[in-house]
């Protein structure tokens, strides 16, 4: 679990136009929120926060305006639907210790079984419950050999120590589908000839 250091400035203005005058300074607006406190809005440093953002469920220490510091996870991420920069950010506010619902990227290693079928990943991220400073950045589910019809279900992946499911542990995760793309390419291509022959 990777733990990034960020300073953070209070805001007291707010609106489009405040918000358009921090991006422009290459900063993001953002929102520290939790434990039942008044919401705090900030000004993060921009290129840094996209630095942090890449870990899935990063940890980050705030250094606000050199005076308090604070644990928080990112728990929304707004950014420009064309150019892909950060337009806001929330953040939640976590202590040390405490248990914290998260969803995790699924990995898979290994290769299926011969035959050329599919991986579908139903959940691309699980659900579950661990310690805010020790939430895993990737769960690892091997789909060695699996064929035609076989599932992941949520209660076959490996968990590292205190870290439990936050879903139903039969939820299906992966499923191996079966290949028929080719199959119906030819049945088009047939189709088409005799068509061509009438």
């Amino acid at each position: 679990m990777s733990e990034v250091k960020l300073a953070a400035e209070t805001r007291t203005e707010f609106g489009k136009g405040a918000a358009r005058r921090i991006r422009r300074d290459n900063k993001v607006p953002g929102v520290l929120y939790g434990h039942g406190a008044e919401p705090l809005h900030l000004t993060l440093p921009g290129h840094d926060l996209l630095l942090a953002l890449r870990t899935p469920n990063v940890l980050i220490s705030l250094d606000i305006d050199g005076k308090t510091q604070e644990l928080a996870i990112p728990k929304a991420v707004q950014r420009d639907p064309l150019k892909g920069f950060l337009e806001h950010v929330d953040l939640l506010l976590v202590k040390r210790g405490e248990k914290v619902t998260v969803e995790v990227p699924v990995h898979t290693e290994g290769e299926l079984a011969p035959g050329g079928n599919l991986l579908e990943h139903v959940l691309a991220a699980l659900p579950v419950e661990a310690e805010a400073t020790h939430i895993p950045e990737q769960l690892t589910v091997s789909v060695e050999g699996l064929e035609a019809g076989a599932s992941v279900h949520a209660k076959d992946v490996p968990l590292p120590s205190g870290v439990s499911l936050a879903v139903d542990e039969d939820a299906v995760v992966l499923q191996v589908l079966q290949a028929q793309a080719e199959e119906a390419a030819e049945g088009e291509g047939e189709g088409e000839e005799e068509a061509a022959e009438a």
